[in-house]
């Protein structure tokens, strides 16, 4: 009971920090219009010159530069009014103790401007990078302001967790495993039991079910996840939870190709666009397991699973090799270059060919055995 009592009092604790920030947002605007300046907002810019690579940290962190959001400027109007929108709905949200989906707040600002055509929003893409925005002027994370995303990925293994008081072991989630929710913060959700040793992060719902059909995480006692491809952000926070709070290894087992590398990329130190959350998602000491672009010759695969890399392809790859933290790397420089000079890449599901459970009874367990992955 404490303990519920204890939780409830740091969420409205969390809540009222997050009210007053707006309230400082919308009073400094207020005070500038009163004393005859122009109304703007100061937003932190998430962009790549923006971004600085903590080296001794090991993640992407965002830098100092804001772009200025004036009222009377023909280019920046709407946004500073879908700003204040967004503002006010996350107000409304907080008050009366509910949550919305990013599409149920595009919804609730979407209106026509009365005596006009125009309206406030015409799609999503339009409303999520705002809430993106409020994240970073307020220094509030998304489920401080009580927004969340659609849930996407599954988990199954050897841990139990309680998920807002429901008690749900992970060994006994059958086929579908347990749906990951978007947000998975310390409130929410709270680990109960764990014997596991690692986490298995695969790319694909696909190649999952495949290890969770064979019994994979309880041959090998692990937790085995995976994200639907670029994993979302109540993904990352679940699996560095899992590292930092259990000292869980991550290992990865994703696509070779600057797709399944760039993933990777994000997993372990963050992603430009996040960089000002990279403190709760990036893990840097997840592992890339495979798989690589060796695997061709060593497993013995036919030449049918090879997919020619294109110019966009190849593109790619060279940027992702130029990052700060692949261009000092050799391991990376040296597989970056061997996908290059194979001329094509390939999927886990490749592994089939070899054999239906190759991929989960003899790749990677062997690779573990060996410890043969990038880190």
């Amino acid at each position: 009971m404490a303990k519920g009592k204890q939780g409830t009092r740091s969420i409205k604790e969390r809540d009222a920090a997050t009210t007053q920030k707006i309230f400082d947002l919308v009073s400094r605007i207020a005070r500038n219009s009163l004393a005859g300046k122009e109304p703007k907002l100061d937003i932190p810019t998430r962009t790549k010159s923006n971004t600085i690579w903590n080296k001794k940290r090991g993640i992407l962190e965002m830098g100092d530069g804001v772009a200025e959001r004036p009222l009377f400027d023909l280019k920046t109007a709407k946004q500073f009014m879908q700003t204040m929108l967004h503002s006010s709905t996350i107000k409304d949200l907080i008050e009366a103790q509910k949550t919305s989906s990013l599409r149920g707040v595009f919804y609730k600002a979407k209106h026509t401007v009365a005596g006009t055509r125009e309206n406030t929003f015409d799609t999503q893409d339009e409303s999520d990078p705002i809430l993106e925005d409020l994240e970073v002027a307020l220094g509030a994370l998304r489920e401080e302001l009580h927004i969340f995303a659609e849930n996407r990925g599954s988990m199954v293994g050897n841990i139990t967790i309680v998920d807002k008081g429901d008690e749900i072991d992970c060994r006994r989630m059958g086929s579908g495993g347990y749906a990951l929710p978007s947000i998975v913060e310390p409130d929410v959700i709270q680990f109960k039991k764990c014997e596991a040793k690692f986490v298995l992060h695969v790319e694909k719902g696909t190649v999952w079910n495949r290890f969770n059909e064979d019994r994979f995480w309880e041959k090998h006692n692990c937790i085995l996840t995976h994200g639907a491809g670029q994993p979302p952000r109540g993904c990352r926070r679940l699996l560095q939870r899992l590292n930092q709070e259990l000292k869980l290894p991550i290992i990865c087992v994703l696509d070779c190709d600057p797709w399944g590398h760039y993933i990777y990329s994000v997993i372990k130190q963050g992603s430009i666009s996040l960089a000002f959350e990279s403190s709760r998602l990036a893990i840097p000491e997840a592992k890339f397991l495979g798989i690589r672009a060796k695997d061709f010759r060593e497993c013995g695969l036919d030449d049918a699973v090879k997919i020619d890399l294109t110019e966009n392809d190849i593109k790619r790859a060279k940027e992702i090799a130029a990052y700060p933290w692949f261009a000092g790397h050799r391991g990376w420089q040296k597989e970056i270059d061997a996908m290059l000079a194979n001329g094509f890449k390939m999927e886990v599901e490749s592994l089939i060919t070899k054999d239906i459970s190759y991929v989960s009874e003899t790749y990677v367990p062997e690779r573990l055995k060996r410890k043969d992955w990038l880190d």
